[in-house]
């Protein structure tokens, strides 16, 4: 699950995603102020945002993502702490009022053993009454928009393209991905990534959820209020601690 040379130009790749709307997801559930946990944080991007409202530490289990987050930090002057840690055993000297999971990081775990461990884990370190809130893929879209899909995209100093196609279990998905890094002498460096991914109906998201001790508060779809759709591409969880 390491990003490895991915992790050096994730940024550039990634200026578009909305990370506002995950903070103002974030925000909607959790008290300005509180103290979060980011699990699979990656470079730091959506830490950063919500250390302008809360107490935030960053978890991830690359270190070359972890150590791009930490440069980030330093530069917007902002004193974050990034550990690196499975989210399968994560484990925190002191209990936290949230912990985030986002941009579909729990998808990145392989077997439904992983999901349930994650999740009483996550339980172990949160307050009594603290929340969980991440989001995934959706069924809908690992049957459509990454079955057999090939996207591409051009940035300035990087181009990949990314072959989207079922895994060998349900609701599940191989990223390959081919960067095109520009070089200071103006060639381009190939670099090879493969990322695996997997999903489950939301259903099955809350039955764990149950079995860790958790009270489901909410299910959504695409940043909005409501249930999700037959359509909705990314599923919204958010769970409270009993």
């Amino acid at each position: 699950m390491a990003y490895e040379q991915f992790a050096y130009i994730y940024d550039e790749l990634m200026q578009d995603v909305p990370y506002d709307q995950w903070v103002d997801w974030v925000k909607a559930y959790v008290p300005t102020g509180s103290t979060i946990a980011d699990i699979g944080c990656g470079t730091g991007t959506a830490t950063l945002a919500l250390a302008e409202h809360y107490e935030v530490l960053g978890i991830d289990l690359s270190e070359e993502m972890l150590e791009v987050a930490q440069e980030k930090a330093i530069e917007e002057g902002l004193n974050i702490q990034f550990w690196a840690q499975d989210m399968r055993e994560i484990e925190l000297p002191t209990s936290v009022d949230a912990v985030t999971i986002l941009c579909d990081s729990l998808n990145y775990l392989q077997t439904e053993e992983d999901v349930k461990q994650t999740f009483t884990h996550v339980a172990a370190i949160l307050k009594d009454g603290g929340r969980l809130l991440f989001d995934t893929h959706s069924p809908y879209k690992m049957e459509t928009l990454f079955n057999g899909k090939t996207y591409a995209t051009h940035a300035e100093q990087s181009s990949y393209i990314w072959f989207a196609d079922p895994g060998e279990t349900p609701l599940s998905v191989v990223h390959e991905l081919t960067f095109f890094i520009e070089e200071e002498d103006g060639r381009y460096e190939r670099v090879d990534e493969t990322h695996h991914q997997r999903t489950y109906p939301p259903a099955q998201y809350v039955t764990w959820l149950r079995e860790a001790g958790f009270r489901v508060l909410a299910v959504t779809g695409d940043f909005g209020p409501d249930a999700p759709s037959e359509t909705a591409e990314r599923i919204f969880f958010v769970a409270e601690k009993m």
